[in-house]
């Protein structure tokens, strides 16, 4: 049996070992270099060396230091998320019992090569993809790869089959789990031929790409290159007309091209996001990549995987029907509780006075090999909740947490009665047998498919514990009610018992009832589609499972819109190009593999659409990587999916995605308020100093009044405006185009205008205090003055776009009045204080030019206010 072992070194050389690409690798040298093709950072490095060669050392080492500030941070984030397929490697089995020479070895996973012979069990992790030689009551866990909640049943076929598609019965797969019974199997794929390693190559050849936010802030710096470029020649050839000495109009221009680059926006920008991570993470969500929050507020379109994001992942019994009586079961999942309440009645019923309600449930406790066990848990909140620590079949363990809701569990049952013999599950029989002794008694109980248990049931049992004979009637009710049970998405099994003392298929059976259950959609879940549809956010479900089982756990969800759903092979028979035509009528997609999810968002992004997934599983994992932003579970969650995302839900929270989106919209509109105040500033500071020389006057505000006002006063206040709390209606707006500019909705026009008032202004005092027969060191002051005030004030302004300033409150963030109250200590410092006047090159004013510095200061906004 199996391979010599000469004849496996001879194929490990010619195949290579079982592992995954290692993938494209850039060097931590190359990710941190890579880090300064930013347009605005190359603006800052040139801004460095400028401001160097002109002496202004203070300056050239201030930017130099944001510039390495940025860059460092850019490199942590990316070096992080080049491990995803480090995390995939660590997901294959370590080693394998295998055959060689004709014997039984254990040997490394790596060292597998096709046509090796191995040996699995219920626990093993399959090292490669298999045939099935040999199989017992053989289940595998898939849905790390298909997204289905239930164990799959896989069974001997053709022994040589070597096609290793997914969603083969006779095959198994790598990084899959065995849940139930053994195999002996003959491996036909290791490393990238596997459906793992061609996961892992899909994942490698999704290219870099930029967010939202990079594209806009690049789209700023081309605009503050044009800027500076278009000062320095307007300054050089003012001062020529005028007869200056040409060398030194052109410093001149260079040093008030410098004064407008925004120097703090980088890292104004930067600590806007690392706060906004702050913040997500108190709500439980990690942000592995600061731009990634703010491209969340984009978002249009969020593709979420079924099992484990939108449902529980947790199979749970919600229906149970006697030949009497409809019961409904609440609770969800593991937790402890719920209730069996009959009808419509909120009433637990009580099994002590249902015979046939308690004989049922035992029924499914005995005919059980799962098991559970109480733990507590606090699930992110302050009051703890019991929930069982489970093991085995998905199904049987439901049944089990379903009848301890009413104390009927396995440990209560074990002192009553004990199991004599099993007849496992088969695909053939489709039903599952156990007999058990409680003293002299002995029962079959059964367990199995609907059309098999009822044929062989004569009777049934009453809620009084009589057995009476099934009519004809009776048993089209049922067969009735199970029809109507699987039109809901329910798996549903019928429960029966016989009085014998062996396990042969014995007919006249007592009839018990029927088990309808389903991976059920979140709670929270529900409420986080509602409010993403109120965001104007479409959200889609994608997952590996039946199409019934999507679309009826969609209209749970309160997400199915349009048409039905799309299959995989419907999908399959689709071109690209009539795909994106008809996407956006489709909000579930089933039976789908990794492929098909990846081919969904790339067909959402051509539209157009900014897309977020969501996904738990190995197969989200590509399709995680490709969407503008990828979310992964951290509880449930791989590594490989968590690596690759960009944000990690650490409750497993659908709700914390939607908190999540509601940051990044807050993010943005922070950063747009910051950029307002940040270019307004700027240009008027240019302007001043250009209509200045342009008019002849003296120079209106010295090198190191420049650089008090933009590295002092106006970062303070812009770094405070980052943290302004979400405007009342941001979640009620439907998210940004993908096209749209970054001075969208008249913003440049605002920034412009109020740039054009702020220079004015600042001239206007200089002019008056000079011509009033004010020295100049004096009509400098004023000017520091204006122009300090000025801004401080429009920061107030930033707060809201809509709002004037009479109409915003100006008390809702308290770090932004302490910051222009910093802001404004440091002005009074910088003109009052005798050493710091030495400094700066101010001086003292007498009651009227102070006066008038500070009406320019504020008739601007004043105005503006009164006339929005």
């Amino acid at each position: 049996m199996g391979l010599t072992e000469k004849e496996a070194v001879e194929r490990l050389k010619k195949q290579g070992e079982n592992k995954l690409a290692d993938g494209k690798r850039i060097s931590a040298v190359g990710i941190f270099f890579s880090q300064f093709r930013d347009v605005m950072v190359m603006i800052l490095l040139a801004a460095t060396a400028i401001s160097a060669l002109l002496g202004e050392i203070t300056d050239a080492v201030t930017i130099i230091l944001i510039v390495l500030l940025n860059a460092i941070l850019g490199f942590i984030q990316e070096f992080r998320t080049e491990k995803t397929l480090e995390a995939l490697k660590s997901m294959t089995a370590p080693t394998a019992k295998c055959y060689r020479d004709g014997k039984p070895v254990v040997i490394p996973a790596k060292k597998l090569v096709t046509e090796d012979v191995i040996e699995l069990e219920a626990g093993d992790r399959v090292p490669a993809d298999c045939v099935l030689l040999k199989s017992v009551g053989l289940f595998t866990d898939e849905a790390m790869l298909t997204g289905e909640s239930e164990s799959v049943e896989k069974k001997t076929g053709l022994k040589t089959d070597f096609d290793n598609s997914l969603n083969k019965q006779n095959i198994i797969y790598c990084g899959t789990s065995i849940t139930k019974g053994n195999c002996t199997a003959m491996v036909i794929a290791t490393g990238t031929s596997t459906q793992m390693g061609q996961i892992s190559t899909m994942l490698d050849d999704i290219d870099y790409k930029m967010t939202p936010l990079q594209k806009r802030l690049a789209e700023l710096g081309k605009i503050v290159a044009i800027i500076c470029i278009a000062v320095c020649i307007l300054v050089f050839g003012a001062g020529i007309l005028r007869g200056e000495d040409a060398f030194t109009m052109l410093m001149t221009g260079i040093t008030i091209a410098i004064a407008a680059i925004p120097e703090g926006l980088p890292a104004t920008v930067t600590i806007a996001l690392a706060l906004a991570v702050s913040r997500m993470m108190k709500q439980k969500a990690l942000a592995n990549k600061l731009h990634s929050i703010e491209t969340l507020g984009c978002t249009s379109v969020i593709c979420s995987d079924k099992t484990g994001t939108i449902t529980e992942n947790k199979m749970t019994v919600t229906e149970i029907h006697t030949c009497e009586n409809v019961y409904n079961v609440s609770g969800m999942g593991y937790r402890t509780e719920g209730k069996i309440c009959k009808g419509e009645s909120n009433t637990p019923e009580k099994t002590d006075k249902n015979i046939a309600l308690n004989e049922l449930l035992q029924c499914g406790v005995l005919c059980n090999n799962a098991s559970i066990t109480l733990k507590n848990t606090k699930l992110f909140s302050n009051k703890p909740e019991k929930e069982w620590t489970v093991t085995g079949d998905a199904t049987e363990i439901a049944l089990l947490v379903c009848a301890a809701k009413t104390g009927i569990t396995t440990e209560k049952l074990k002192n009553k009665w004990i199991k004599k013999a099993e007849l496992p599950f088969d695909s053939e029989t489709r039903y599952m047998a156990v007999l058990a002794s409680c003293g002299d008694e002995k029962k079959c109980f059964y367990k199995g498919a609907g059309e098999v248990i009822i044929p062989l049931c004569s009777h049934y049992l009453n809620e009084n514990g009589k057995i009476l004979p099934i009519t004809s009637n009776i048993k089209k009710q049922i067969e009735s009610e199970i029809i109507a049970m699987s039109d809901k998405a329910l798996r549903v099994l019928a429960f029966s018992y016989c009085t014998s003392d062996t396990l042969d298929n014995h007919e006249k059976q007592v009839f018990l009832g029927l088990m309808g259950m389903i991976d059920p959609p979140r709670e929270e879940a529900k409420i986080a589609i509602k409010k993403c549809s109120s965001a104007s956010i479409k959200t889609v479900m994608i997952t590996g499972d039946h199409k019934n089982t999507a679309v009826a756990v969609a209209k749970k969800a309160g997400l199915l819109k349009g048409k039905m759903a799309m299959t995989g092979a419907e999908l399959d028979k689709i071109p690209d190009s009539k795909l994106d035509g008809i996407i956006n009528n489709y909000s579930v997609f089933a039976r789908v593999e990794p492929a098909h999810k990846l081919r969904i968002v790339k067909s959402f992004r051509r539209k157009g659409e900014i897309v977020t997934m969501t996904g738990d599983g190995v197969n989200d994992a590509p399709a995680i990587k490709e969407a503008d932003v990828g979310v992964a579970m951290g509880i449930t969650g791989t590594d490989v999916t968590k690596q690759t995302a960009d944000v990690i839900l650490l409750d497993d929270n659908f709700g914390t995605l939607v908190n999540a989106v509601e940051q990044g919209r807050c993010v943005y509109s922070n950063i747009r308020k910051f950029v307002r105040y940040l270019l307004s500033c700027n240009i008027g500071e240019v302007l001043t100093m250009f209509l200045g020389i342009l008019m002849g006057m003296p120079i209106v505000l010295l090198p190191v009044q420049l650089l008090l006002v933009n590295l002092v006063t106006d970062g303070l206040p812009a770094i405070a405006l980052g943290m302004e709390p979400a405007e009342a209606d941001i979640m009620t707006k439907p998210p940004r185009k993908s096209t749209e500019g970054f001075f969208a909705g008249g913003l440049m026009t605002k920034i412009i205008f109020r740039g054009i008032f702020i220079g004015l202004s600042t001239l206007a005092s200089f002019s008056l205090a000079v011509h009033f027969g004010g020295t100049i060191e004096q009509g400098r002051t004023c000017a520091l003055i204006t122009l300090v005030v000025s801004q401080l004030i429009h920061v107030f302004e930033c707060k809201s776009e809509e709002k004037s300033i009479f109409r915003i409150n100006p008390f809702s963030n308290i770090k932004l009045i302490g910051a222009v109250i910093i802001s404004l200590a440091i002005l009074i410092i910088a003109v009052t204080f005798p050493q710091f006047q030495v400094i700066f090159e101010t001086v003292s004013l007498t009651s009227n030019q102070l006066l008038t510095a500070l009406g320019l200061s504020i008739a601007v906004p004043l105005l503006c206010g009164l006339f929005r």
